[in-house]
């Protein structure tokens, strides 16, 4: 397959399977059919796979079309609002904030820290991208994130290479349905959870390894279950009885209530740190230092 891409074809591809025929993608385009559909075969030709396959009148994206069409629609997309931004008669200076976050820190913790931004710029543009923090600190470095929201310092090995600040500490509490915390507090905790199973957002998370060791020194052991490295998906595993959580107990209300589990112990004793990791300039260094001070308040 030839690696070049003819952009114009891909064009003419994106509006055929929009409209789901030639014949109306030609009426748009303001091309002939046989014109389009010699177009849509060069294209096919040139990928060696087939995009559509035929159901009555219509085409069909294939499952291989569907993948090319997601790729093409997102390009285009970007395409479309640069050409709007550029024509527009009110071209303002958007205020862009683009912030990297732990998936395993609950939401309601990173909305929490990042209010003061909007306080600051009422007419803040934010982009939030959750996911892996070792993925996200290329981003960081090429500056495609202003800023990232962890708790996973075990994970950057050039930490010295980036400004560090701990922006939120608290104690964590444990979490179950509360079938499971019945059964556990009347068989008497913390001793009850001697084989318990715990979900644990991730090993390699400092608060987990302090967890573990606050139950060894009381001779507990849990059975990890599942890891998942998800704040959310691990508090509804946890809602449906599936076992321990823990979170923390700065938010135990917010998930008691949005959870519909209970609190079974308060471990002030393992912190729950929470990082905002940054380059030394940034065009967004007003909002992160709207950050780091609130944070610390």
């Amino acid at each position: 397959m030839d690696n070049k891409i003819n952009y114009k074809h891909l064009h003419y591809f994106r509006t055929i399977a929009k409209e789901g025929s030639i014949a109306a993608a030609s009426e748009i385009l303001k091309l002939a059919p046989q014109t389009l559909s010699g177009q849509l075969s060069q294209l096919e030709s040139d990928f060696g796979r087939l995009l559509f396959k035929r159901e009555g009148r219509k085409l069909k994206l294939t499952p291989f079309g569907q993948q090319v069409f997601d790729y093409t629609d997102a390009m285009f997309s970007i395409a479309d609002e640069l050409s709007y931004f550029l024509n527009t008669d009110q071209l303002v200076e958007r205020n862009i904030f683009r912030v990297g976050v732990s998936s395993s820190i609950h939401k309601l913790i990173v909305f929490n820290l990042l209010q003061p931004a909007y306080n600051k710029t009422p007419n803040l543009h934010l982009i939030c991208k959750t996911g892996e923090t070792e993925r996200q600190l290329n981003e960081l470095r090429s500056h495609k994130l202003d800023l990232i929201i962890t708790d996973r310092l075990k994970v950057i090995d050039d930490i010295t290479t980036f400004q560090l600040k701990e922006v939120l500490s608290s104690g964590i509490s444990l979490f179950a349905a509360p079938s499971i915390a019945t059964k556990l507090r009347n068989k008497g905790l913390p001793d009850s959870l001697q084989d318990a199973v715990l979900l644990a957002n991730a090993r390699n998370a400092v608060y987990f390894e302090r967890l573990i060791a606050w139950l060894a020194k009381r001779n507990i052991h849990m059975r990890i279950g599942a890891e998942i490295d998800d704040s959310a998906l691990i508090k509804i595993f946890g809602a449906h009885g599936m076992g321990v959580f823990a979170a923390p107990t700065m938010i135990a209300d917010e998930v008691c209530r949005q959870y519909q589990v209970e609190q079974l112990l308060e471990i002030d004793s393992v912190q729950d740190k929470i990082y905002a990791l940054y380059k030394d300039i940034s065009n967004a260094s007003p909002w992160i230092d709207e950050i780091c001070l609130s944070g610390t308040t």
